[in-house]
């Protein structure tokens, strides 16, 4: 496969149902650093919780979770799915799990000042592509940022033409928050984005009141996709 030698990005959530294992996964947010931070070839990574519903919710969703990595080459990626014991331990404990491989088209901004996905000259895929938001809200401004977000959430919610998931996830609650969504093609994102009146008005206030102190828009092209959660779509014919 043209990526095996490439770097790519991971994302994959996690659902847990017991309340024991919902103890665990919370523990794993402060103790798994030294294990993944030991792993050769993983270079950036990140794990973001997620709010109630799809994500865009001020009450946390303590059943679910997100692991995001980039990582030196696609092989490297899959021995660690398929054969890390930490990440075996993981899947044991959680009642659902599903990995997206992607490779990244496009990229604006930063996170913690540094562009993290290596970007792929490739063509542009007429199939599914897949969104990455993230930003950095200033403390002074959250009651006004989070006054607007279930707005555009619903209408995101609402919007069934072309969008196929989405989820709400972040690192610290309220303050760093991010979005993962994956689309039909690119078409029908673009056609959310700026066709969506609660969406143009969001981006508006966004740049009048300067919410974010920092913000990134990443778009992927999905290489792969595993696991058994009940809400992925099917679109292993598009890939």
């Amino acid at each position: 496969m043209a990526y095996l030698n490439q770097q790519i990005t991971t994302i994959t959530f996690l659902e847990f149902e017991r309340l024991s294992a919902k103890w665990w996964a919370l523990r794993q947010m402060r103790d798994s650093h030294r294990i993944l931070r030991s792993i050769p070839g993983l270079g950036f990574y990140k794990l973001l919780g997620s709010g109630g519903g799809n994500g865009f919710s001020i009450i946390p969703d303590m059943s679910t979770y997100a692991f995001l990595a980039v990582w030196d080459k696609q092989t490297i990626a899959k021995n660690f799915f398929q054969q890390n014991s930490f990440w075996h331990q993981a899947c044991a404990y959680a009642q659902h799990h599903w990995t997206v491989s992607l490779c990244t088209t496009k990229v604006k901004g930063s996170w913690e000042a540094k562009q993290p996905f290596p970007v792929h000259k490739v063509k542009v895929s007429q199939g599914p592509i897949a969104v990455l938001t993230r930003a950095t809200i200033y403390p002074q401004k959250l009651w006004s940022f989070w006054k607007n977000v279930p707005k555009v959430s619903n209408r995101l919610e609402q919007h069934q033409a072309g969008l196929l998931f989405s989820k709400g996830i972040g690192e610290l609650p309220l303050l760093q928050q991010a979005t993962f969504s994956l689309w039909k093609n690119r078409d029908a994102m673009v056609a959310y984005a700026y066709q969506s009146a609660k969406h143009r008005e969001m981006i508006k206030k966004t740049r009048i009141l300067g919410w974010y102190r920092e913000e990134l828009f990443a778009e992927f092209t999905p290489l792969s996709i595993e696991g058994n959660w009940p809400q992925a779509p099917n679109i292993s014919p598009y890939i």
